[in-house]
């Protein structure tokens, strides 16, 4: 690893998640199952460029993809937001009992200011709308 900083400043934006299917999460038998599930759902055609992104020796990706290795456990969110899923989250959710609806994700500083801003601009583009109508209806307009 480089003992310099990046410089660049890092964002903790992820991914909007594509909904997965529960049932066929639940369905998986294997952790692995459910990783072949995620990678599928993201239609990689290329496998490679999931292997070069998650900086994983090809030889070894493809024990992985064969059972014969285990799947690196701290490249595991790298996956789940390279394949805009998480399956593989939801599958140990459900294997070791918990209801995966009923969960939440936290909500970063970041989402939270872009929410409120939002909801701010929502509320004024009502607001707008309102004012605009009372000076239609005044001119004679509506």
């Amino acid at each position: 690893m480089n003992a310099v900083a990046d410089p660049q400043l890092r964002l903790d934006v992820r991914p909007r998640m594509r909904q997965v299917d529960l049932s066929i999460v639940a369905a998986q038998p294997t952790l692995l199952a459910a990783i072949k599930l995620c990678i599928t759902i993201r239609g990689f055609e290329v496998e490679k460029q999931l292997v070069l992104a998650l900086e994983i020796d090809s030889g070894h990706w493809t024990r992985i993809m064969r059972g014969e290795a285990h799947f690196p456990v701290d490249k595991l969110s790298m996956l789940m937001d390279l394949c805009e899923n998480e399956a593989p989250m939801l599958w140990l959710l459900v294997h070791r009992g918990y209801d995966a609806l009923s969960l939440r994700p936290i909500e970063t500083e970041l989402q939270q200011k872009v929410r409120l801003l939002e909801e701010e601009l929502a509320r004024k583009d009502r607001e707008h709308e309102i004012e605009m109508r009372g000076v239609l209806r005044a001119q004679g307009l509506r």
